[in-house]
């Protein structure tokens, strides 16, 4: 079994890998799992889509993997979500990739450029059907160029699109491994709600935590399915 575990910033995964640096055998990266081994690489893109399809690309063009995990934290729309808990993602979608038109925004979809249904989209939108939820919520999301913390575009964005939270990767990452074929998630904990910034309201080491706590918990799944 091969995992590679995906992040924008190492800060966001560094106690898994810390944690299983101290588990690993002789081989860097290598878990011993049930008497089986469980290849576990980890890969830094950078923040954003860009940069995030470039990385994961050639590096799945340079190396075969059973699973491909992205864990990150997030901003959530859905007030239901709570600081700190760790959700999977099902849907995701590129949603500041369009046009405005006075006071009102088009995706490129609905300006007519391109099928909403022409693979690796649904209803315009990108899914994860892995089977593999852990008990978690699952959520969809947006995946934008910049995070908002504005209070009219936070609406604009909260209205058209009826996401649970928001990324600056998660799209990207789900175009990939749908074109590569991948079995994959992706993990997102709640950093902060969606609204007029404010940093005094976030808990990014919390999110982290939690993250981690569940990324551990899923490579110990997947570990096993190859026992």
């Amino acid at each position: 079994m091969k995992i590679l575990i995906v992040s924008a910033t190492e800060k966001e995964i560094l106690p898994t890998k810390n944690q299983l640096k101290s588990g690993f055998n002789d081989d860097f990266g290598t878990k011993k799992s049930n008497s089986k081994k469980t290849g576990i690489d980890f890969l830094v893109t950078g923040i954003g889509g860009v940069l995030t399809s470039y990385a994961l690309t050639k590096t799945l063009s340079e190396k075969k993997y059973d699973w491909v995990i992205n864990a990150g934290i997030a901003g959530s729309f859905n007030k239901d979500l709570e600081i700190g808990e760790t959700v999977l993602v099902d849907k995701d979608q590129l949603a500041d990739v369009g046009i405005e038109d006075k006071e009102n925004f088009y995706t490129m979809f609905e300006k007519g450029f391109g099928d909403e249904n022409e693979f690796p989209f649904k209803n315009a939108k990108l899914e994860n059907f892995s089977g593999l939820n852990m008990g978690l919520k699952k959520v969809e999301a947006i995946t934008v160029n910049r995070t908002h913390g504005n209070v009219k575009s936070i609406e604009i964005f909260r209205n058209k699109f009826k996401a649970d939270i928001e990324t600056m990767e998660g799209a990207a990452f789900f175009y990939v491994c749908l074109m590569e074929n991948m079995n994959f998630l992706q993990l997102r904990s709640i950093s902060n709600y969606v609204e007029e910034r404010n940093k005094a309201n976030w808990d990014i080491p919390l999110a982290i935590k939690n993250l981690n706590d569940k990324l551990s918990e899923v490579i110990d799944v997947l570990s096993k399915k190859n026992s």
